[in-house]
This record gives C-alpha cells, sequence and structure tokens, in this order.
C-alpha cells in the first residue's frame, strides 16, 4: 500500500482560536475542572474553567497594558508548570505568538532562537535562565522585555486598567488561520528551524486525536499529568488537547523525580517517551531483583506478559495454565507496576521516537497498553497513532482522522492534512524543499504502509549508510534496539565507506552505578575504567546481538566501542529533545570510530 487516509472526524471553524477555548469552556461550565495545580507545600488544588479564564484574562491584559501587539514573539524559557500554560494562553489571547526555548538550553542556543524569531519579550524562570538571556542580550535590538515567569501577579496587576472591551477586540480578531506558535526543530543537521503553527493547525491536530482514542480522552474523570519539556511540541499538543477536549491536566516539572509524581496525581493516562518507558521496566526489574526471590519471580513475569500480549495479538484465546500464571504475576507483579504509575492507568501513548516491540508487548501483558504514534514538528506533534481496539504493535498506527500518508517512491513517508505546518519562519528555500506544490510534507523519515493502513517508520532518509560493499544499512533500527538494554544511555552506527558496521556505545551513568554494585566492582570505578572489564563487555555484546538479530549479517553491526563518557548537550551532541547530532558525533569521536577498523 502506497497512500492511505480517512475522514477528519474533528472540525476547526475559521473563526477558532487557541484561546477561544478557555473562554468557551468557562461560559458552558463555569465550575469544570480544567486543571490541577500542585502548591508549593505539595498539595493539588483543582482549577476550574472560571478560575483559568480569569487568570489568562488578567494576564493577557497584563501584556496589552506593556504594549505588546497582536503577532508580536513572546518566548519562555522554563520547565514544564501550570505558569507555562498559563502564559501560553494568556499570549494567544493578545494575538501574539508563544516562541518555546528548552530551559537547558545554552546561551548559544538561546540567542539564535530569540534573534531569528525577533521576539519581542521573553518569560525566565529562574536565576540562570535569566543569566543566560541576558549574557546574549546586547546581540538582541529586538528584546524589549526580560520578565520573571514568577512574576505574573505583578504583571496581572499592570493590567488592571485596561478597558474592558480591549481583551475582547483581541480575541475576536484571533482567527485559525494565525499563526499561534514558532516551534524549532531539534537542529540534527544544523541550526534549528522554526516551524511555523497556526491555531487552526494545532486545533486540528488534537481534535481529531481525541475523537480517535475516546477510550483516553472522553472517559469521566480523564487526567493526565505532563512531565515532557513543552518546548517539545509532543507536550505542547498534549496541554493544548487537554483542555480542547474537557481532560484534567496537571504538571510536574522534574521527570527524575516521576514516581512521586504519578503517586500524587493518580491520572487515568499518560504520554510520554520512549526512554521513560524503557527506565520504568527497568526500574521495576531492579526493584523485583533486590531479594533472591524477586530476581526468580520478574524475568518469569515479564515472558509471561509478552507471551500473553503476542497470544492477544495472533487472536489466541490464552490456555487454562497461561491463564493461571497471569493472574498470578498479576498479583506478584503487574498490579505493583500499575501502582508506580498511579494505580488508575490503562492506556499510555508514546511518540518522539521509536517504542521497541518487547515492551509494547510486555506492558500490554502486564495491564498497561502502550498505544505507539508518529509525528513531527511539521505536522504539530502527531500525524499517526494506534488505537486501543487496534493497536498493533511494532507499528506507529493508522494515520489521525483527517491525514494522509503516503510513501513516495524513494521510501520516504509524506503527510498531508490540517495539522501540517504553513512552513519553516523567514526560511522559504527550507519551506519549498519540505512542502510540495500538492501540500506534502516530506518528512525526511523512511517507512512502510501495511495492508491495513498502519505506518511503520525504518529509518532517516538522510542518515542511510552505504558500506564499502554497496550494502545499505538503515541504522535507527540498530541503534534503537541495543539502546533498549539498561546499560545503554546512546548508541551511534557508523559504517559510511567503510568494511562493515561498527558503533560506538555511551554508558547510562546511574544503570553503571547499579551494576557495579551488583558486579562487586569499586563504587569509583568510571565507565572508561570498566570499558575493558569482561563482564560489561558481555552485557554490552548481549544488547548488540540482540540488535543484529534485526538485520541480515551483511547489515550487522561487528564490532563496537564503549566510550568513556555520554554524548552531551552542552557538547554539542545531543539537542535539547535527547536526539543525537550524528555529524557532531562523527567529528568528535572519529579517532575512535577509525580504531573500530584498525
Amino acid at each position: 500500500m502506497h497512500e492511505y487516509s480517512t475522514p477528519p472526524l474533528g472540525r476547526v471553524p475559521p473563526s477558532d482560536s487557541l484561546s477561544a477555548t478557555v473562554f468557551r469552556r468557562a461560559e458552558a461550565d463555569p465550575r469544570a475542572v480544567m486543571l490541577r495545580r500542585r502548591l508549593p507545600d505539595g498539595s493539588w488544588r483543582d482549577v476550574t474553567a472560571s478560575e483559568f479564564r480569569t487568570e489568562v484574562a488578567a494576564l493577557a491584559n497584563g501584556l496589552i497594558a506593556a504594549g505588546i501587539a497582536a503577532g508580536d514573539r513572546i518566548a519562555l524559557m522554563s520547565r514544564t508548570r501550570y505558569e507555562w500554560t498559563l502564559v501560553d494562553y494568556a499570549t494567544w489571547a493578545v494575538g501574539a505568538i508563544t516562541v518555546p526555548v528548552y530551559e537547558t538550553s545554552s546561551a548559544e542556543q538561546a540567542e539564535w532562537i530569540l534573534r531569528d524569531s525577533a521576539a519581542r519579550a521573553v518569560f525566565a524562570e529562574t536565576d540562570v535562565h535569566e543569566q543566560v538571556i541576558a549574557s546574549v542580550r546586547a546581540g538582541l535590538p529586538g528584546l524589549q522585555y526580560l520578565w520573571r515567569i514568577d512574576d505574573l501577579d505583578l504583571m496581572a496587576r499592570r493590567g488592571a486598567d485596561v478597558p474592558a472591551d480591549a481583551l475582547a477586540l483581541r480575541l475576536a480578531g484571533t482567527a485559525a488561520a494565525d499563526l499561534a506558535t514558532i516551534v524549532y526543530t531539534s537542529g540534527t543537521t544544523g541550526l534549528p528551524k522554526g516551524c511555523e503553527l497556526s491555531h487552526g493547525c494545532l486545533l486540528a491536530d488534537v481534535r481529531n486525536a481525541v475523537a480517535a482514542l475516546p477510550e483516553l480522552f472522553g472517559e469521566p474523570g480523564a487526567s493526565t499529568l505532563l512531565f515532557l519539556p513543552l518546548a517539545h511540541v509532543f507536550a505542547r499538543i498534549i496541554q493544548v488537547g487537554m483542555l480542547d477536549s474537557g481532560a484534567v491536566l496537571g504538571h510536574w516539572p522534574d521527570p527524575n523525580t516521576l514516581a512521586g509524581g504519578l503517586a500524587e496525581f493518580r491520572p487515568s493516562f499518560v504520554l510520554a517517551v520512549p526512554r521513560v518507558f524503557e527506565k520504568i521496566y527497568y526500574e521495576a526489574r531492579r526493584r523485583a531483583s533486590a531479594n533472591r526471590a524477586g530476581g526468580r519471580i520478574f524475568p518469569a513475569a515479564a515472558r509471561a506478559a509478552v507471551e500473553w500480549s503476542e497470544a492477544l495479538a495472533a487472536g489466541k484465546r490464552a490456555g487454562p495454565l497461561r491463564a493461571a500464571r497471569h493472574v498470578v504475576f498479576d498479583v506478584l507483579v503487574y498490579r505493583r507496576l500499575r501502582a508506580a504509575a498511579g494505580g488508575r492507568v490503562r492506556y499510555a501513548i508514546s511518540g518522539g521516537g521509536p517504542l521497541t516491540e518487547v515492551l509494547g508487548h510486555f506492558f500490554r501483558g502486564a495491564g498497561i497498553t502502550v498505544l505507539e504514534g508518529y509525528g513531527l514538528t511539521e505536522a504539530a506533534g502527531a500525524a499517526t497513532v494506534n488505537r486501543p481496539g487496534r493497536n498493533k504493535i511494532g507499528t506507529v498506527g493508522l494515520p489521525l482522522p483527517g491525514v494522509a500518508i503516503r510513501i513516495a517512491d524513494d521510501g520516504q513517508v509524506l503527510v498531508r492534512g490540517d495539522n501540517v505546518f504553513a512552513g519553516y519562519w523567514r526560511d522559504p528555500a527550507a519551506t519549498r524543499e519540505a512542502l510540495d506544490r500538492d501540500g506534502w510534507l516530506h518528512t525526511g523519515d523512511v517507512g512502510e504502509l501495511d495492508d491495513e493502513g498502519m505506518l511503520r517508520v525504518t529509518g532517516r532518509l538522510k542518515e542511510l549508510i552505504v558500506t564499502a560493499g554497496g550494502i545499505n544499512v538503515a541504522p535507527a533500527v540498530l541503534e534503537e534496539r541495543v539502546r533498549a538494554h539498561p546499560l545503554v544511555s546512546h548508541c551511534l552506527v557508523v559504517g559510511d565507506g567503510r568494511p562493515y558496521i561498527g558503533c560506538l556505545i555511551t554508558l547510562d551513568p546511574q544503570e553503571l552505578e547499579h551494576w557495579k554494585q551488583e558486579h562487586r566492582r569499586p563504587a569509583g570505578a568510571s565507565a572508561q575504567g570498566l570499558a575493558a572489564d569482561p563482564d560489561l563487555f558481555a552485557d554490552i555484546q548481549q544488547a548488540v546481538a540482540e540488535a543484529n538479530k534485526a538485520v541480515s549479517r551483511a547489515e550487522s553491526i561487528r564490532r563496537f566501542r564503549i566510550l568513556p563518557g555520554d554524548f552531551t548537550e552542552a557538547a554539542g551532541q545531543v539537542t535539547p529533545s535527547g536526539k543525537v547530532r550524528r555529524s557532531a558525533v562523527v567529528r568528535d569521536f572519529a579517532d575512535d570510530i577509525d580504531m573500530l577498523y584498525a
């Protein structure tokens, strides 16, 4: 199959806008809980639709009082928190455009985004963020305001004297076709490019996603805890989807303490990147292995969960013995896993990268169905997703309603729909390269559609490796499987123009500490010092061997090298969203790559 689409289920009237959602919901049901906000004492307070409208309107009036005009760009540099959402919607209410900046961004990265977007104002969360922006402000003549996100009450008070009809005129003057946000790409192949996403683009994406997933968004008491960085488009569409659908949204700023957040908030579903699911699995395994009995039970329970899910996928009924084992393991293992997610989670959505099939089967067998999806910034974040009733593990699901997926002659995945962006900010050449005359977005990803219309993404078009023997190798297949091992932080497959495929591997510092304890190695031993350790080498060799099962011998990894440290954002080797910059790593570790072929 070369193309698949279904009609749209969610409509966006031309006069609609993101900010209109807030005022419409407050008018329809003012006492409905719209968000849940964590207070400094650790308690959670419900925020009703009426209360949120009042806060948005007050802050919006403060922006008007500061002279912010429709079309002005306002940047945000902050962790994921309630105030980010408040600023987002207040900015949209006055017809301005939000420009997210990762809170981990360097001064150089922040300067590029602020200068390229010609931001007039920026909200900063911490002293560090303020210092980063202040250090480059001399090169940003258009940046008029630097505000602290903790001073929103002060700004709202400054807008108290703004005429009552001023905000109403701004709201009425904002339409679906107007630009809402400029979200910058990861910049894996060069400087980040600003993707122009309109109000209608984001609303079309979330309304069709919500319509396709009523089991998540339409259930009574539906809620989620947002912990992904709101500078990433995946988190932004979660935010918009929750507020537009009527589900309750909460925020959690620190992914490292997510377990505590899930226990407090108790969401009905979660949305995360694959690395989060990997961490949950390995943490559950580690806890079970703390005692001898658990160390024996967990591997058996994991196998049973995978077998249960695989049988379900094949349409087979579980026999009495398998059903009995599943019940026993549910009591001993699976129930505890679900409790760690808050106890209410039945479904989860995974996006932002590939999830291994084994983990997909494990979580479904354990009682949490992970629905893998696919999207990119240029498509407002989501283009396809598996459904609870049609979940084909190993694929990224069917196109969303109103979205068409086509496979080009070179294998590239093309996307068309109302969710596709208008173009790159002030970059018409890049826009023409990404969008053809018929409105198809050329994603740069390689994939295939099966006979059911399910999309499987197999790699990146520009990352295809051609060995000296003329063998074409898609590195993503190997990299994602190697990285599935708990000890591995990053994996970069190399071999372009070389006699065989090799790879560079970095170790996860936290997992390495656990490994040293389990294997009684010195606490101070470094990754560099342990690179030649036979037990560590054997564990990584096992990860490589598992990855090689997915490809032919000619495409398999023949040699690997464990690096002394991890790839870092500070060194320019990893983007703020965690993607590896291949060219930077190949440049910085050229000697290590040469040693693979010595």
